[in-house]
């Protein structure tokens, strides 16, 4: 089935995602609706990097681990299945703790914490959609950098289930990650060169 031909009044799901030809996996789904990704910029494909190698170092041999998009991400809503999943996404950075979730091209379940590097084409969805799952599945801690301004707004996750007020930083600063204990980034390192 081609996506490009998808029907305004169907739910879609990841078994859906699955059927599509590859050419066309560059597509998350929010909901049951799908959205097609574009390519990203050299700027954010150094701010992932730079991150990747930061919290890459600090996970080696811990029982954590960090992945990178291309990446599905499921999160099931209550009784869904994985195939079943109306939520398919391809976050920038992702940290997994429980590794049961593991499967095939991503992950079904909770990550523990989600980075999106966001551009004007995604900023709608990663602030909006990506931001309402992310709080209401648990995700701990999710990170919405913004490439244009050197700006990190980090989101935790409160005890009463709620994202609090994010914590705004700039190229200057420095974060301790809230929930990896001991972890500093540097986004002195991560904005350089930009």
């Amino acid at each position: 089935m081609s996506i490009l031909q998808h029907s305004s009044d169907k739910k879609y799901t990841y078994a859906d995602y699955l059927t599509w030809v590859e050419d066309e996996k560059r597509w998350e789904i929010f909901n049951g609706v799908p959205y097609m990704q574009s390519a990203p910029t050299w700027q954010h494909q150094a701010i992932s990097s730079e991150l990747m190698l930061q919290f890459g170092e600090y996970l080696r041999n811990k029982p954590c681990r960090i992945f990178s998009s291309p990446f599905d991400l499921r999160i099931p809503e209550a009784g869904e299945s994985d195939e079943e999943t109306t939520f398919v996404c391809q976050p920038d950075l992702l940290v997994i703790c429980d590794q049961a979730g593991l499967k095939g091209t991503g992950y079904y379940g909770t990550p523990t914490l989600i980075i999106e590097i966001s551009s004007p084409s995604t900023v709608r969805k990663d602030k909006l959609f990506k931001f309402n799952k992310f709080e209401k599945a648990g995700v701990k801690e999710y990170w919405i950098i913004e490439p244009d301004g050197n700006i990190v707004s980090v989101f935790t996750l409160q005890d009463n289930k709620r994202y609090g007020r994010p914590d705004v930083y700039s190229d200057e600063d420095k974060i301790s990650v809230s929930t990896l204990p001991d972890l500093i980034i540097d986004l002195n390192l991560v904005f350089a060169n930009l």
